[in-house]
Parts: C-alpha cells; structure tokens; sequence
C-alpha cells in the first residue's frame, strides 16, 4: 500500500529532524532538533541552543534557516525531543514558538504534534492558539 504523499512528507520531515538530534544532541546545549518544509519543498533545519541565561527553540532556528534561504514562507514543521528510552519523538511547540512559528508560514501551515495517544497529527495555528496574544496599544 503506497503512503499519501502528505504522510511520507510528514515523514520525512519528522525523520530529518530526528537524525539531526541524534548527532547533536547535547542535554546541556541541544535538547530538541526541528525541520520546516519551505514554500520551495526544501528541507530546513533547526537546533535548540541553550546557555545558563538564554535558550533559542528550535523551531525558531528552522525558521531562520529557512529565511536565509530564500523561502517565502514554510508549509509544515515538526519538532522531536528525546523518549526515556533516548528515542526520538515528536513534540509540541512551546508558547512562544506558538506565536512565532505562524508568522512564517502560508495559510494552510501545518503543525506536527503529538496527539497525547501515540499518534502523530498536523494541527493548525488556530488549534495551536485558539486566544492568540495581543499587544496593548502604546502611547508614544
């Protein structure tokens, strides 16, 4: 039986991301690796990075490779940790990326998530952050 290309896409991001923390997986330094597929059908890839004061997400250093790219815009992205048993799993975004991550995407972006029952699904920015933030007026 022959996978949508939607799955083996989805597949293929979770699998780069994934490769991509099992080389640099540091606990001190990298603990979550991520992949954005571009507008263009690329593959980009992201790493956390941590210091005792400041941590940058992974997803957001997809995003950024992505725009060195050259992309306009990203349609799916994926994030993976690491199980108990040091296996790769995938994630779900943090508050901040949240907010991030649909400012670069196109209309139809899709999340990987996990679902909480083993399955792997795509979500929406809507179903990500049904209450989005606003910024209150400022007086200048």
């Amino acid at each position: 039986m022959q996978m949508p290309n939607e799955t083996r896409l989805d597949e293929e991001l979770i699998h780069a991301a994934s490769a991509l923390l099992l080389r640099a997986h540091d606990p001190a330094l990298h603990r979550v690796a991520a992949a954005a597929r571009g507008a263009s059908g690329a593959i980009h890839l992201g790493l956390s990075l941590a210091t005792p004061r400041v941590s940058v997400c992974a997803e957001s250093s997809a995003i950024a490779n992505a725009k060195i790219a050259g992309e306009p815009s990203i349609t799916t992205i994926v994030s993976v940790g690491l199980d108990p048993d040091d296996r790769p799993r995938v994630i779900n975004p943090c508050g901040v990326c949240r907010e991030v991550v649909p400012k670069f995407g196109t209309d139809e972006l899709r999340v990987l998530v996990d679902a909480g029952d083993g399955r792997v699904i795509a979500a929406t920015p809507e179903q990500l952050l049904p209450m989005p933030w606003v910024r209150a007026r400022s007086y200048a």
